[in-house]
Protein backbone atom coordinates (compact mmCIF):
# COMPACT_ATOMS: atom_id res chain seq x y z
CA UNK A 1 0.00 0.00 0.00
CA UNK A 2 2.47 2.67 0.68
CA UNK A 3 4.28 1.62 -2.40
CA UNK A 4 1.29 2.16 -4.18
CA UNK A 5 0.40 5.61 -3.04
CA UNK A 6 4.16 6.82 -3.10
CA UNK A 7 3.66 5.77 -6.78
CA UNK A 8 0.67 7.67 -7.54
CA UNK A 9 1.83 10.99 -6.38
CA UNK A 10 5.47 10.01 -8.11
CA UNK A 11 6.86 12.36 -11.14
CA UNK A 12 5.72 9.95 -14.39
CA UNK A 13 9.26 8.99 -14.46
CA UNK A 14 8.93 6.43 -11.61
CA UNK A 15 5.95 5.15 -13.05
CA UNK A 16 7.13 4.51 -16.08
CA UNK A 17 10.16 2.43 -14.52
CA UNK A 18 7.89 0.98 -12.15
CA UNK A 19 5.70 -0.65 -14.99
CA UNK A 20 8.47 -1.20 -17.38
CA UNK A 21 8.97 -4.69 -18.99
CA UNK A 22 11.85 -6.80 -18.41
CA UNK A 23 14.14 -4.79 -21.36
CA UNK A 24 13.17 -0.98 -20.33
CA UNK A 25 12.96 1.36 -23.23
CA UNK A 26 14.89 4.61 -23.41
CA UNK A 27 12.89 7.10 -21.49
CA UNK A 28 13.15 10.98 -22.23
CA UNK A 29 11.34 13.52 -20.14
CA UNK A 30 10.10 17.05 -19.33
CA UNK A 31 9.46 18.55 -15.38
CA UNK A 32 7.57 21.04 -14.04
CA UNK A 33 6.55 22.86 -17.25
CA UNK A 34 4.44 26.12 -16.06
CA UNK A 35 2.42 27.25 -18.92
CA UNK A 36 -0.22 30.31 -18.18
CA UNK A 37 -3.42 28.71 -19.37
CA UNK A 38 -6.95 29.87 -19.80
CA UNK A 39 -8.75 26.31 -19.33
CA UNK A 40 -11.62 25.55 -17.30
CA UNK A 41 -14.99 24.46 -17.01
CA UNK A 42 -16.40 26.88 -14.17
CA UNK A 43 -17.19 30.46 -15.65
CA UNK A 44 -14.83 32.02 -13.11
CA UNK A 45 -11.98 30.24 -14.95
CA UNK A 46 -13.26 32.02 -18.50
CA UNK A 47 -11.75 35.13 -19.22
CA UNK A 48 -8.37 35.07 -17.25
CA UNK A 49 -5.78 32.98 -17.47
CA UNK A 50 -3.86 30.15 -14.68
CA UNK A 51 -0.96 28.21 -13.93
CA UNK A 52 -1.05 24.75 -15.40
CA UNK A 53 1.93 22.42 -15.05
CA UNK A 54 3.32 20.02 -17.21
CA UNK A 55 5.41 16.60 -16.69
CA UNK A 56 5.86 14.05 -19.14
CA UNK A 57 7.74 10.88 -19.74
CA UNK A 58 8.06 9.58 -23.27
CA UNK A 59 9.77 5.77 -23.96
CA UNK A 60 11.37 5.45 -27.06
CA UNK A 61 12.72 2.65 -29.27
CA UNK A 62 16.03 2.90 -29.73
CA UNK A 63 17.76 4.18 -32.60
CA UNK A 64 19.33 1.83 -34.79
CA UNK A 65 22.53 3.71 -35.72
CA UNK A 66 25.00 4.49 -33.94
CA UNK A 67 24.23 8.80 -32.95
CA UNK A 68 27.73 9.94 -33.58
CA UNK A 69 26.49 12.94 -30.99
CA UNK A 70 24.41 14.26 -34.28
CA UNK A 71 20.77 15.71 -33.05
CA UNK A 72 19.08 14.86 -36.04
CA UNK A 73 19.29 11.47 -34.96
CA UNK A 74 17.27 11.48 -31.65
CA UNK A 75 13.83 12.29 -30.93
CA UNK A 76 14.50 15.99 -29.44
CA UNK A 77 12.96 17.13 -26.14
CA UNK A 78 11.57 20.05 -28.21
CA UNK A 79 9.13 17.77 -29.58
CA UNK A 80 7.58 17.54 -26.04
CA UNK A 81 7.29 21.59 -25.66
CA UNK A 82 5.83 21.93 -29.23
CA UNK A 83 3.03 18.97 -28.54
CA UNK A 84 1.81 20.82 -25.51
CA UNK A 85 1.91 24.71 -27.39
CA UNK A 86 0.12 22.69 -30.54
CA UNK A 87 -2.39 21.55 -28.55
CA UNK A 88 -2.97 24.99 -26.47
CA UNK A 89 -3.10 27.20 -29.79
CA UNK A 90 -5.63 24.71 -31.13
CA UNK A 91 -8.84 25.58 -28.99
CA UNK A 92 -9.77 26.68 -25.49
CA UNK A 93 -10.41 23.78 -23.38
CA UNK A 94 -12.60 22.71 -20.51
CA UNK A 95 -11.25 19.51 -19.35
CA UNK A 96 -7.33 18.79 -18.49
CA UNK A 97 -8.51 15.34 -19.10
CA UNK A 98 -9.07 15.96 -22.97
CA UNK A 99 -5.77 18.26 -23.34
CA UNK A 100 -4.05 15.29 -21.65
CA UNK A 101 -5.20 13.00 -24.44
CA UNK A 102 -4.46 15.34 -27.14
CA UNK A 103 -1.17 15.81 -26.08
CA UNK A 104 -0.22 12.10 -25.71
CA UNK A 105 -2.01 11.73 -29.39
CA UNK A 106 0.19 14.19 -30.99
CA UNK A 107 3.58 12.97 -29.19
CA UNK A 108 2.54 9.52 -30.23
CA UNK A 109 2.87 10.65 -33.95
CA UNK A 110 6.58 10.57 -33.63
CA UNK A 111 7.84 7.70 -35.07
CA UNK A 112 10.41 6.79 -32.21
CA UNK A 113 7.54 7.21 -29.69
CA UNK A 114 5.83 4.18 -27.83
CA UNK A 115 4.32 5.00 -24.85
CA UNK A 116 4.14 8.48 -23.04
CA UNK A 117 2.78 9.46 -19.31
CA UNK A 118 1.19 12.78 -19.13
CA UNK A 119 0.60 14.79 -15.73
CA UNK A 120 -1.12 18.01 -16.33
CA UNK A 121 -2.13 20.05 -13.05
CA UNK A 122 -3.69 23.42 -12.13
CA UNK A 123 -1.57 25.62 -9.48
CA UNK A 124 -4.40 28.05 -8.69
CA UNK A 125 -7.27 26.63 -8.07
CA UNK A 126 -6.99 25.20 -4.81
CA UNK A 127 -4.31 24.93 -1.60
CA UNK A 128 -2.98 22.38 -3.95
CA UNK A 129 -2.28 20.43 -7.75
CA UNK A 130 -5.17 19.21 -9.15
CA UNK A 131 -4.62 17.51 -12.06
CA UNK A 132 -4.96 14.47 -13.71
CA UNK A 133 -2.36 11.86 -15.64
CA UNK A 134 -2.87 9.41 -18.33
CA UNK A 135 -0.49 6.61 -20.10
CA UNK A 136 -1.26 6.11 -23.43
CA UNK A 137 1.17 3.54 -25.96
CA UNK A 138 1.60 3.58 -29.85
CA UNK A 139 -0.40 0.73 -30.11
CA UNK A 140 -3.83 2.51 -29.35
CA UNK A 141 -3.39 4.87 -31.78
CA UNK A 142 -5.00 5.44 -34.75
CA UNK A 143 -3.75 5.49 -38.29
CA UNK A 144 -3.49 8.86 -40.11
CA UNK A 145 -4.85 10.37 -43.29
CA UNK A 146 -4.45 13.38 -45.46
CA UNK A 147 -8.25 15.22 -45.67
CA UNK A 148 -8.32 17.14 -48.73
CA UNK A 149 -7.13 20.43 -46.62
CA UNK A 150 -3.48 18.50 -46.44
CA UNK A 151 -4.14 18.10 -42.70
CA UNK A 152 -3.69 14.67 -40.74
CA UNK A 153 -6.97 13.07 -39.39
CA UNK A 154 -7.52 9.79 -37.08
CA UNK A 155 -8.55 7.11 -39.70
CA UNK A 156 -9.83 3.74 -37.78
CA UNK A 157 -9.30 1.20 -40.49
CA UNK A 158 -11.45 -1.81 -41.33
CA UNK A 159 -9.60 -4.89 -40.13
CA UNK A 160 -11.27 -8.58 -42.00
CA UNK A 161 -9.79 -11.66 -41.97
CA UNK A 162 -9.90 -14.11 -44.33
CA UNK A 163 -9.88 -17.85 -44.11
CA UNK A 164 -8.19 -20.21 -46.75
CA UNK A 165 -11.56 -20.87 -48.20
CA UNK A 166 -12.78 -17.23 -49.01
CA UNK A 167 -9.03 -17.14 -50.30
CA UNK A 168 -9.25 -19.20 -53.09
CA UNK A 169 -12.97 -18.37 -53.48
CA UNK A 170 -14.15 -17.17 -57.13
CA UNK A 171 -15.84 -14.53 -55.68
CA UNK A 172 -12.51 -12.96 -54.32
CA UNK A 173 -12.80 -10.23 -56.34
CA UNK A 174 -16.64 -9.39 -55.71
CA UNK A 175 -15.69 -9.57 -51.94
CA UNK A 176 -13.28 -6.74 -51.77
CA UNK A 177 -15.22 -4.54 -53.94
CA UNK A 178 -17.36 -4.82 -51.21
CA UNK A 179 -15.12 -3.87 -48.28
CA UNK A 180 -14.28 -1.26 -50.33
CA UNK A 181 -17.85 0.47 -50.91
CA UNK A 182 -17.79 0.54 -47.20
CA UNK A 183 -15.55 3.51 -47.22
CA UNK A 184 -12.65 2.73 -44.78
CA UNK A 185 -9.30 1.75 -44.90
CA UNK A 186 -8.97 -2.29 -45.52
CA UNK A 187 -6.45 -4.19 -43.84
CA UNK A 188 -6.63 -8.28 -44.77
CA UNK A 189 -5.21 -10.61 -42.45
CA UNK A 190 -5.03 -14.44 -42.95
CA UNK A 191 -3.67 -17.24 -41.13
CA UNK A 192 -1.71 -20.27 -42.12
CA UNK A 193 -2.13 -21.70 -45.69
CA UNK A 194 -3.61 -24.83 -46.83
CA UNK A 195 -0.29 -26.56 -47.18
CA UNK A 196 1.62 -28.42 -43.60
CA UNK A 197 3.96 -26.00 -41.96
CA UNK A 198 7.33 -27.43 -40.81
CA UNK A 199 7.66 -28.63 -37.00
CA UNK A 200 10.91 -27.93 -35.28
CA UNK A 201 9.58 -28.47 -31.31
CA UNK A 202 11.56 -25.61 -30.29
CA UNK A 203 8.87 -22.76 -29.22
CA UNK A 204 10.89 -19.57 -29.77
CA UNK A 205 11.59 -21.27 -33.32
CA UNK A 206 8.31 -22.62 -34.93
CA UNK A 207 6.57 -19.05 -33.50
CA UNK A 208 8.89 -17.54 -36.32
CA UNK A 209 8.64 -20.05 -38.71
CA UNK A 210 4.09 -19.95 -38.17
CA UNK A 211 4.28 -16.08 -38.82
CA UNK A 212 6.54 -17.04 -41.97
CA UNK A 213 3.91 -19.29 -43.08
CA UNK A 214 1.53 -16.49 -42.60
CA UNK A 215 3.18 -13.85 -44.53
CA UNK A 216 3.24 -16.71 -47.45
CA UNK A 217 -0.26 -16.73 -47.45
CA UNK A 218 -0.96 -13.15 -47.59
CA UNK A 219 1.60 -13.01 -50.76
CA UNK A 220 -0.86 -15.85 -51.64
CA UNK A 221 -3.41 -13.62 -51.35
CA UNK A 222 -2.22 -10.48 -52.88
CA UNK A 223 -1.44 -12.43 -56.09
CA UNK A 224 -5.16 -12.91 -56.57
CA UNK A 225 -5.94 -9.62 -56.70
CA UNK A 226 -3.50 -6.93 -58.39
CA UNK A 227 -5.46 -4.65 -55.68
CA UNK A 228 -3.53 -6.41 -52.54
CA UNK A 229 -0.11 -4.67 -51.10
CA UNK A 230 1.58 -6.48 -48.76
CA UNK A 231 2.77 -4.74 -45.89
CA UNK A 232 4.61 -5.40 -42.33
CA UNK A 233 5.21 -2.40 -40.53
CA UNK A 234 3.27 0.47 -39.06
CA UNK A 235 4.80 2.71 -41.21
CA UNK A 236 3.95 1.02 -44.24
CA UNK A 237 0.70 1.03 -43.28
CA UNK A 238 0.13 4.31 -43.09
CA UNK A 239 1.45 5.15 -46.20
CA UNK A 240 -0.30 2.30 -48.14
CA UNK A 241 -3.74 3.49 -46.68
CA UNK A 242 -2.65 6.88 -47.43
CA UNK A 243 -1.83 5.75 -51.21
CA UNK A 244 -5.61 4.45 -50.73
CA UNK A 245 -4.49 0.79 -51.29
CA UNK A 246 -5.90 -2.58 -50.40
CA UNK A 247 -3.42 -3.73 -47.44
CA UNK A 248 -2.76 -7.38 -46.30
CA UNK A 249 -0.65 -7.64 -42.96
CA UNK A 250 2.21 -10.03 -42.94
CA UNK A 251 2.48 -10.15 -39.33
CA UNK A 252 6.20 -10.84 -38.32
CA UNK A 253 7.37 -7.45 -37.81
CA UNK A 254 4.87 -5.88 -35.83
CA UNK A 255 3.81 -9.13 -33.70
CA UNK A 256 7.93 -10.11 -32.68
CA UNK A 257 8.89 -6.36 -32.49
CA UNK A 258 5.93 -5.63 -29.89
CA UNK A 259 6.43 -5.31 -26.10
CA UNK A 260 2.72 -5.86 -25.60
CA UNK A 261 2.32 -8.19 -28.11
CA UNK A 262 -0.97 -11.12 -28.64
CA UNK A 263 -0.78 -13.73 -26.00
CA UNK A 264 -2.20 -16.48 -28.47
CA UNK A 265 -0.67 -18.50 -30.43
CA UNK A 266 1.14 -17.30 -33.58
CA UNK A 267 -1.42 -19.92 -35.37
CA UNK A 268 -3.93 -18.22 -33.90
CA UNK A 269 -4.91 -16.22 -37.25
CA UNK A 270 -7.82 -14.42 -35.87
CA UNK A 271 -6.09 -13.68 -32.35
CA UNK A 272 -3.66 -11.92 -34.19
CA UNK A 273 -5.92 -9.96 -36.54
CA UNK A 274 -7.63 -9.21 -33.36
CA UNK A 275 -4.92 -7.96 -31.77
CA UNK A 276 -3.94 -5.54 -34.93
CA UNK A 277 -7.27 -4.40 -34.93
CA UNK A 278 -6.64 -3.29 -31.34
CA UNK A 279 -2.81 -2.01 -32.15
CA UNK A 280 -4.55 0.32 -34.82
CA UNK A 281 -7.65 1.60 -33.17
CA UNK A 282 -9.70 -0.14 -35.89
CA UNK A 283 -13.48 0.54 -36.22
CA UNK A 284 -14.39 -3.05 -36.76
CA UNK A 285 -13.57 -6.33 -36.66
CA UNK A 286 -14.76 -8.70 -39.83
CA UNK A 287 -14.52 -12.00 -38.97
CA UNK A 288 -16.22 -15.18 -41.28
CA UNK A 289 -19.48 -16.87 -40.45
CA UNK A 290 -18.48 -19.39 -37.73
CA UNK A 291 -15.51 -18.62 -36.56
CA UNK A 292 -14.94 -17.65 -32.81
CA UNK A 293 -13.10 -15.21 -32.06
CA UNK A 294 -11.08 -14.34 -28.46
CA UNK A 295 -13.25 -12.49 -25.60
CA UNK A 296 -12.41 -9.61 -23.88
CA UNK A 297 -11.55 -7.21 -27.23
CA UNK A 298 -13.22 -3.17 -27.41
CA UNK A 299 -13.23 -3.36 -31.09
CA UNK A 300 -16.65 -3.94 -32.19
CA UNK A 301 -17.01 -7.46 -34.43
CA UNK A 302 -19.17 -8.49 -37.08
CA UNK A 303 -19.70 -11.33 -39.48
CA UNK A 304 -18.43 -11.52 -42.86
CA UNK A 305 -20.93 -13.55 -44.72
CA UNK A 306 -19.89 -16.81 -46.71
Amino acid sequence: MTSDIRLAFAHPEARAEASAPADPRDRISLRDHVVAVEIGAFQAERGQTQRVRFNVVLEVRPHPAPLEDDVDRILSYDRITEAIAAELATARLNLLETLAERIAERILQEPQAMRVFVRVEKLDRGPGALGVEIVRNRAAQPLRALDAAGLEQAVHPLVVYLDNAMVDAPDLAARLDGLQAQGLPVILCVGLPPQPVAETGHRAVQRRIDLLAIEQNAWRLAARDPRCVVVSSRTEIDWAMKQGQMIVWAPSKLVLDATDGPNASARDGVALALWLAEHVAAARLLVPEGVAVPLGSHVPQDVLPR
